[in-house]
C-alpha cells in the first residue's frame, strides 16, 4: 500500500506531503541535466511498470519500488521521476490519489534519495565489486523499509485509528526490502561494469 488513495489521510499531512514534494520536484528539476533526462524517462517507466505488478502479501501488496536504485542514478531527479509516475498510475488507474499525490511521491522518493545521498559516494568509487554490491543492496532494502515507515507514519499521524493497520503494513515491506537487495546489487554491479558513469545523478 506505498499508493495511499484519497481520503485517507488528514490535511496537514497532506499538505506536508505536497510542500515536501514540491521543493523536491523544484530541486530535482533543476539538478537534472539535459543530457540526464531520458536516463530519468527510462527509470520513470520503468517505476510505472513495475508498480502495475503487485504481490499479495498479507492484508495488503507489494510491489518493487526502486527508488534506492533511482536515487543513486538520478539524486534528486527522484523526484520528478516518480511525480510524473505517480500522477499518471493516479489518472489512468487510479492507484493511490490526486490529494495524496504529494505524500506518497515523498514516501516512495525521498528515502532513496536520501540514501543515496549516504552511500552514493562509496558505491562509486570503491575498487571493490562485493563491497559495491553490498552497499548497493544496503541502499535497495533501507528504501523500502524507509518507504514502509513514511507509509507507517503518514497513516499513523493522520489518525490514532490506523496505528494497527501501519504496524501491519510495515511488515509486509520486509520481503520485499530482501528483493529489492538483490535486484539493486545486480543492477549496480552490472551498470559498474558496463558503464560507471550511468551511477552518476550529475553528469561530467
Amino acid at each position: 500500500m506505498a499508493h495511499i488513495p484519497d481520503g485517507v489521510l488528514s490535511a496537514p499531512v497532506l499538505i506536508g506531503g505536497a510542500v515536501v514534494t514540491a521543493a523536491g520536484v523544484a530541486l530535482g528539476l533543476r539538478r537534472l541535466q539535459d543530457r540526464a533526462i531520458p536516463r530519468a524517462a527510462i527509470l520513470s517507466a520503468v517505476f510505472f511498470a513495475g508498480s502495475l505488478i503487485a504481490i499479495p502479501v498479507g492484508p495488503s501488496s507489494v510491489h518493487l519500488l526502486l527508488s534506492g536504485l533511482m536515487g543513486l542514478m538520478l539524486g534528486a531527479g527522484t523526484f520528478p521521476a516518480v511525480a510524473v509516475a505517480l500522477l499518471l498510475q493516479a489518472l489512468l488507474f487510479g492507484f493511490g490519489g490526486l490529494t495524496t499525490l504529494g505524500v506518497n511521491v515523498v514516501n516512495l522518493a525521498l528515502p532513496g534519495v536520501l540514501l543515496a545521498l549516504a552511500f552514493g559516494p562509496a558505491i562509486r568509487t570503491t575498487a571493490s565489486p562485493a563491497l559495491r554490491a553490498a552497499l548497493a543492496a544496503l541502499v535497495g532494502a533501507l528504501a523500502v523499509l524507509g518507504t514502509g515507515g513514511l507509509v507507517a507514519a503518514s497513516l499513523a499521524l493522520s489518525s490514532s485509528d490506523y496505528t494497527p493497520v501501519a504496524a501491519i503494513l510495515l511488515a509486509t515491506y520486509l520481503p520485499l526490502a530482501v528483493a529489492e537487495a538483490f535486484v539493486a546489487a545486480a543492477i549496480v554491479t552490472f551498470l559498474a561494469r558496463v558503464d560507471p558513469q550511468a551511477l552518476r545523478p550529475t553528469l561530467p
